[in-house]
């Protein structure tokens, strides 16, 4: 795992920017509004109603100045030089405390100008506007939170599921029973409470985890495995009315036209005879629709269709599937499933939501098993209707739920869906597109001549694992952002993993939280993948490691992957909508969104280089 910075950022909490700024007299409530000071001092208390009533009242009428308020303006010396030669009687201070006495007055010397501005108290004290400025400037300003999040955690499942260099120890680890986080030896005493549970740092509490940083645990190790074998691979291929549509193309000189369905027959059979000879132990199915659903058998097992209310029951499609055998291997049924795709032709209408459910249901009896969905229109027949949208809300609502639970269904069993469409052809792939993006296959919108490029590439794109989980655990000063589980403790369900997939987490500590870890501390991360090998055993990956706290933004600007962070920057907002990005959008636009999800680290550098 590769973290974004070298430290663990917490934003300076708003008392400690305070106490950070120097103390600077108040100004002046007729000056301009600028931040709040506290006063050096606090004003002397009110007197009390005896004194108050034996204070004698000015003779001359004039504005009254509140206690704690100043005046800036100033008056004509002439007129001030007037009032001062006149006899004023001195105020009645007798009763007055002690501090509240004003204190002898020495007469100027003759010859000189009386003060002509009025006098003003020693806590109201207006400093001069540079030594202001200066105090208001930078000191404070560094300290100010950062506009973005530089705690990002980078998860390269390819790097981490290499188990080469990693010991393995065999069994079950010892685990907290609150968070689920794997404790070192010296927790064995510990119920209820870890490191990662406690609310802050209190005398007697765990500390950081001292065992070794990088384990892996093969679980329960006397149980069998459930497979050992290489997944199956099936087409699910459309060959309903629409597929009749021809194109103009040029074969040695001429120009013919061909079918949508002659383009992916050809392409199906170019795939059949090299899987033939690079994999001849590969099993292979073929299943098609149109306003039937045939799952094509070998040569010791038939054809089986189903049709009309029956593409309408889940539980019923579902047990047809399970009594439909496994495919031979491509050597024993290569010659086989050649004349079935040559005998194949067009017509009806496009059952593809039955189809898939079938075709799913078949490949999950292999984990790591791929399903590549061929089709050029609407599903409007069966389980998934789409074109009846704009008549029915509630069957739309329906179908997008069907396909949800469809991909959720598919990725529990290991099972991955990729989805190809025809170039100018309306599949409403923002649905289908939920299979693939859920299950991490791929969505495609392809011209008909590319299609057997297409093909290769899905193939030749192999899962290193299925059933993968990663969990991440911080100390319970922190959190994780943007997950299903809010707090301390993110969990991401990743299903299938192929060689580039990575996923990012995003943490930190809530600016207003007491509780954040202090500057200068170290805080404890674990990391826990949980997988299924390609040879079926279970296993268990947990990553500890611990990063210095800081809440200094110039510490996070000399180890962070720019074109990196500026991607997650601009997907994260769209993938948190994204189930109202994609409806209606067109077929071209969902393909894009689904490929712009998958998109990793190395993609996008690739492409910034070309």
């Amino acid at each position: 795992m590769e973290f974004a910075c070298g430290f663990v950022y917490v934003p300076p909490s708003v008392t400690k920017r305070d106490a950070e700024r120097p103390n600077v007299a108040k100004r002046s409530a007729l000056l301009p509004r600028v931040k709040p000071l506290r006063p050096c001092r606090p004003p002397p208390p009110r007197p009390t109603k005896s004194a108050e009533a034996k204070t004698p009242r000015p003779t001359q009428p004039g504005p009254e100045v509140k206690a704690g308020m100043t005046s800036i303006f100033y008056v004509n010396p002439d007129k001030a030089a007037a009032d001062s030669s006149k006899q004023r009687a001195p105020p009645r201070s007798a009763l007055l405390p002690p501090h509240m006495k004003p204190a002898a007055e020495t007469p100027p010397p003759l010859g000189t100008r009386a003060n002509v501005k009025r006098p003003i108290p020693v806590y109201l004290t207006l400093l001069p506007g540079s030594l202001l400025d200066e105090s208001l400037a930078s000191p404070s300003a560094s300290k100010e939170p950062l506009p973005g999040n530089p705690n990002v955690l980078l998860v390269s499942l390819q790097k981490l599921l290499s188990e080469e260099a990693v010991p393995t120890t065999r069994g079950e680890p010892a685990s907290c029973s609150t968070c689920g986080s794997v404790t070192d030896s010296c927790y064995e005493n510990v119920v209820d409470e870890c490191y990662f549970c406690q609310r802050r740092e209190l005398p007697g509490a765990p500390s950081m985890p001292q065992g070794p940083q990088d384990v892996l645990f093969l679980l329960r190790p006397d149980e069998e495995p459930l497979c050992a074998a290489d997944g199956l691979l099936l087409f699910c291929i459309d060959i309903s009315g629409s597929m009749s549509i021809t194109s103009e193309v040029t074969e040695g000189g001429h120009v013919v036209h061909k079918s949508r369905l002659q383009f992916v027959l050809e392409a199906v059979l170019r795939c059949v005879q090299r899987l033939s000879e690079r994999q001849p132990d590969i099993r292979l199915g073929l299943v098609t629709f149109n306003s039937r659903v045939t799952m094509h058998g070998n040569e010791n097992f038939p054809s089986h269709s189903l049709s009309s209310a029956e593409l309408h029951n889940c539980d019923f499609l579902k047990e047809t599937a399970a009594g439909f055998p496994t495919p031979p291997p491509l050597r024993q049924n290569k010659h086989h499933l050649r004349r079935q795709v040559l005998g194949l032709c067009h017509g009806g209408t496009t059952a593809l939501g039955p189809a898939a459910l079938l075709t799913i249901e078949i490949a999950s009896r292999q984990p790591g098993s791929k399903v590549i969905i061929c089709t050029d229109g609407k599903a409007n027949t069966g389980l998934g209707d789409l074109e009846r949208e704009n008549n029915d809300a509630r069957t739309l609502l329906s179908s997008t739920i069907f396909y949800q639970d469809l991909g959720d269904y598919a990725a529990s069993r290991g099972v991955t869906v990729s989805v190809l469409s025809i170039e100018g052809t309306d599949c409403r792939l923002d649905e289908l597109g939920r299979l693939a993006e859920r299950t991490g296959g791929t969505v495609v919108v392809a011209s008909p001549n590319r299609l057997h490029s297409e093909f290769e590439a899905i193939i030749e794109n192999r899962m290193i694992a299925t059933h993968c989980t990663v969990t991440l655990l911080l100390p319970q000063s922190l959190h994780v952002r943007g997950e299903k589980q809010a707090g301390h403790k993110g969990t991401r369900e990743v299903g299938n993993v192929a060689p580039d997939t990575e996923i990012t987490f995003q943490f930190g500590a809530r600016e207003q939280d007491a509780d954040a870890p202090p500057t200068g501390n170290r805080v404890c991360i674990q990391l826990q993948i949980r997988y299924r090998q390609r040879e079926g055993h279970m296993m268990l990956r947990v990553i500890t490691t611990s990063r210095d706290v800081t809440d200094d933004g110039e510490h996070n600007d000399s180890a962070e992957d720019h074109l990196y962070q500026e991607w997650i920057k601009t997907m994260e907002p769209i993938y948190r909508h994204k189930d109202g990005i994609t409806r209606a959008v067109t077929d071209a636009g969902a393909a894009l969104f689904y490929t712009m999800m998958r998109s990793n680290r190395k993609t996008i550098s690739l492409k910034e280089k070309l």
